[in-house]
């Protein structure tokens, strides 16, 4: 299997091309074009228990459609994939015993056989504005995720604060906490609300927009 990615930062697109064997998932609704001769299927990652729950608190899709070339084909053929919002599309290799960490909304697409568990980021991120729950990614494979506009890859060594609509995804290694800016009067009237703080050493990406305050500047032209 070879990937492209192009239009990044402002709008990803990302090219899968698949040997005579080979398959990809996708985020359902996100292929926008494709070989003609290619399988489709859907697929409940997980089972039905799992994939409901990844729909209504981790902010995915129920079913994850499958792209496959035929064995016999015996050509290579292309699919490609899309999100929702306008941004950049990024790549991460996942190995077993190490799982990676995306926010509600940013999965894209990943190679068959890839775990997606929802995970419960703790009471105090019911109250921060962009939802309780995350996608824990494990297994084998390649793994496409996207964000809403560029991205930041950042290595933190000890600490660091990071708004909670400008996370898109981080490695287990690192620890964080849901917390305010400061005192009462500086988590209410900053306009930040709420912060997550982390700990350790690891990498996170971090997008350049944040979709909830997008939505709020359109709101006063409503």
């Amino acid at each position: 299997m070879n990937f492209d990615i192009q239009g990044n930062p402002d709008f990803g697109d990302l090219t899968i091309t698949l040997q005579p064997g080979e398959a990809i998932w996708a985020e359902s609704g996100a292929m926008s074009r494709m070989s003609r001769h290619l399988d489709v299927k859907t697929h409940l990652i997980g089972g039905m228990l799992k994939a409901v729950v990844r729909k209504l608190v981790g902010g995915e899709s129920l079913f994850v459609a499958e792209y496959a070339n035929p064995a016999n084909s015996g050509e290579p053929m292309f699919a490609s994939f899309a999100p929702a919002i306008p941004g950049s599309i990024l790549h991460r290799k996942i190995s077993p015993g190490a799982p990676f960490y995306l926010t509600a909304g940013s999965y894209l697409a990943c190679t068959p056989g890839m775990d997606l568990h929802t995970r419960f980021g703790g009471l105090k991120a019911f109250f921060s504005g962009e939802g309780a729950f995350f996608l824990e990614a494990a297994g084998s494979g390649d793994l496409f995720f996207n964000a809403y506009g560029g991205v930041v890859e950042k290595t933190i060594e000890g600490s660091f604060v990071v708004d909670t609509g400008h996370l898109v995804a981080w490695e287990p290694s690192l620890d964080y906490s849901i917390a305010g800016m400061g005192g009462l009067k500086q988590t209410l009237f900053s306009g930040e609300g709420l912060v997550m703080k982390f700990r350790g050493q690891g990498k996170i990406y971090l997008q350049t927009r944040h979709m909830a305050s997008l939505a709020g500047w359109l709101r006063s032209y409503l």
